[in-house]
C-alpha cells in the first residue's frame, strides 16, 4: 500500500488544498517586517519566520527528500535550523534560541517556500500513496502552525510598550449580554469517542503504521484521536455556552484570584509566584478592563467569551461557580452532533478575536475549551514507527486536553474527536472554559 503509485492530476483537490494552505500562511505573515518575523518573545513561542520555515522543512524532508528520486535540498544547513523536535532527524537548533536566527532572512525563507512548493506541485502527479498521505498530514500540521503563528505574534506584540496592532479591528456592533448559562442534561450511558479508523480502511489494524490514519483519500485524524472506544458517562450537564468576559470580571471582583479555596495547590502556587490577577493581556485602565489583541488594545467586550486563561484559572473559576470542568468524553459526546465547520473560525488573514454568542449551543470556534482530562493515550493507542511517530505520542505527559478550536483555528481543521493539549499554566493560546456539573 505504501509504495503503490497513484496518478494525481495536477489540478487535483489535494494539489488545490496544498496550495491554499501554503498561501494562507504567507498571507497571515504578510503584515510583518523582517524584525517582527525574527524575534522570539518567550521559549513557548516561536518567531513567525521559524513557523514559515519549519512547515517548509516538513514538506521538503518527509515528501521531497524521502519520495522524489534525485531531489536535492534547497540548503543543507536548513534542517538543523528548522527541525522542531524530531529526534530521528538528528540534532537541531535549541528551541529557546530560535529568535537568534537573524539569517536566513525572511525574504530567503519565503524564496525557499516558493521553491519547495514548486517542486512538490511538479512531483505530486507521480507521488506514491504514502507521500500523498504525508502531504495531507503536512497540510494539517501547517494549519496548526498557522494558529501558533498568530498567537505567537500576539504575545510578541504584547511585549512592545506601544502595543502595535497587526491589523485594524472589525467594526464593533453592540450585542446584548447573553442570559444566564443554560444547562444541557445528559443521562448515564455508554458513549463512543475517538476517530473511527474502521470506516477508513475496512477495519484493518493500524497499530504498525500511520498511513491509514493519515490517508490521502479518507477522513483525516491525528493518531492521538484513535482508536475509537467506548466510555461510560455518569449523569451530567454541560453549559450551553462558554464563560464570558463579563462573568470573568465578576469572578475577579469577588476576589477569585485572592481566595485559595477555589484553586488547586499547583494553581495557587502559580498565582502567587507569578502575581496572576486577571487573564493574560487584560489590564485595568481608568477603572475599565481592557484586553490586548491582534487589533491592539481595546475595552473588553463583556458579552464575548473570556480567553487566554490557563487550566488552573479555568478550574478555579469552575469551583467558584459551583461547577466543574467537563471531561473530554462528555465534551465529545455532546459536540458530535454539531457541525465542526460552523462557528467563529479562521478563514482568511484579518481580524481574529472571539465573538459574542449568537444563541443556541455551540461547540466549535471562538476559544479552545479546557477539559478536566489529562492528555493520555486512548486504550489500544500505538505511536507510528519512524520520525512521524514522534508527532503526538511522546507528549502524553503532564498536559490537559482542550476541545473545539478557536477563532485562530483554520475552518475545517477541527472535528469532534480533535484533541489539543497544553500544560496547565499555559495561556497564550485562545483558551476559554465551558462549565459542567454532576446531576
Amino acid at each position: 500500500m505504501g509504495t503503490r503509485l497513484e496518478s494525481v492530476p495536477a489540478a487535483s483537490p489535494l494539489a488545490e488544498r496544498f496550495s491554499a494552505v501554503r498561501a494562507l500562511t504567507v498571507a497571515l505573515a504578510a503584515p510583518l517586517s523582517d524584525a517582527d518575523a525574527t524575534v522570539q518573545s518567550m521559549p513557548d513561542a516561536s518567531p513567525a519566520k521559524w513557523h514559515l520555515a519549519h512547515t517548509t522543512w516538513f514538506f521538503e524532508t518527509f515528501v521531497l527528500r524521502d519520495h522524489v528520486a534525485g531531489y536535492r535540498l534547497h540548503d543543507d544547513r536548513f534542517p538543523f535550523l528548522f527541525n522542531s523536535y524530531y529526534e530521528a532527524e538528528g540534532a537541531r537548533h535549541a528551541r529557546p534560541a530560535r529568535g537568534m536566527l537573524t539569517r536566513p532572512t525572511l525574504a530567503e525563507v519565503l524564496a525557499w517556500r516558493r521553491a519547495v512548493d514548486a517542486a512538490l506541485r511538479d512531483a505530486l502527479p507521480h507521488l506514491p500513496e504514502a507521500a500523498q498521505a504525508l502531504i495531507v498530514l503536512g497540510c494539517h500540521h501547517e494549519e496548526q502552525h498557522q494558529e501558533l503563528l498568530l498567537t505567537d505574534i500576539l504575545h510578541l506584540f504584547s511585549q512592545n510598550p506601544i502595543e502595535p496592532a497587526v491589523w485594524p479591528g472589525a467594526p464593533k456592533i453592540p450585542v446584548p449580554m447573553p442570559g444566564p448559562i443554560g444547562w444541557v442534561e445528559r443521562p448515564a450511558g455508554i458513549a463512543e469517542i475517538g476517530h473511527g479508523n474502521e470506516s477508513m480502511h475496512g477495519g484493518e489494524s493500524t497499530s504498525s503504521t500511520f498511513l491509514p490514519v493519515y490517508s490521502a483519500t479518507s477522513a483525516f485524524a491525528f493518531d492521538c484521536e484513535t482508536p475509537r472506544h467506548p466510555v461510560m458517562l455518569a449523569p451530567h450537564a454541560l453549559a450551553d455556552r462558554t464563560v464570558t468576559n463579563g462573568e470573568w470580571a465578576a469572578f475577579i471582583a469577588d476576589g477569585g484570584y485572592r481566595d485559595p479555596r477555589h484553586w488547586l495547590a499547583d494553581g495557587w502556587a502559580w498565582v502567587q509566584a507569578e502575581g496572576i490577577a486577571a487573564p493574560l493581556y487584560w489590564e485595568q485602565r481608568d477603572g475599565v478592563w481592557t484586553r490586548f489583541g491582534l487589533d491592539g488594545r481595546r475595552p473588553i467586550d463583556p458579552a464575548a467569551p473570556v480567553t487566554h486563561i490557563s487550566f488552573y484559572e479555568a478550574d478555579a473559576y469552575a469551583s467558584w461557580a459551583g461547577a466543574r470542568l467537563p471531561t473530554e468524553a462528555e465534551w465529545e459526546a455532546a459536540a458530535s452532533t454539531y457541525d465542526p465547520r460552523e462557528g467563529n473560525l479562521l478563514d482568511t488573514a484579518g481580524p481574529v478575536e472571539p465573538r459574542p454568542s449568537t444563541g443556541g449551543p455551540a461547540f466549535f470556534g471562538d476559544v479552545w475549551e479546557w477539559t478536566g482530562s489529562a492528555y493520555r493515550p486512548y486504550p489500544g493507542f500505538h505511536a507510528a514507527e519512524g520520525a512521524v511517530g514522534e508527532y503526538n505520542g511522546k507528549f502524553m505527559s503532564g498536559q490537559f486536553v482542550l476541545r473545539g478550536g478557536s477563532c485562530a483555528t483554520p475552518r475545517g481543521h477541527v472535528r469532534a474527536s480533535y484533541r489539543n493539549f497544553f500544560y496547565p499554566h499555559q495561556r497564550w493560546q485562545f483558551t476559554g472554559v465551558r462549565l459542567a456539573k454532576d446531576i
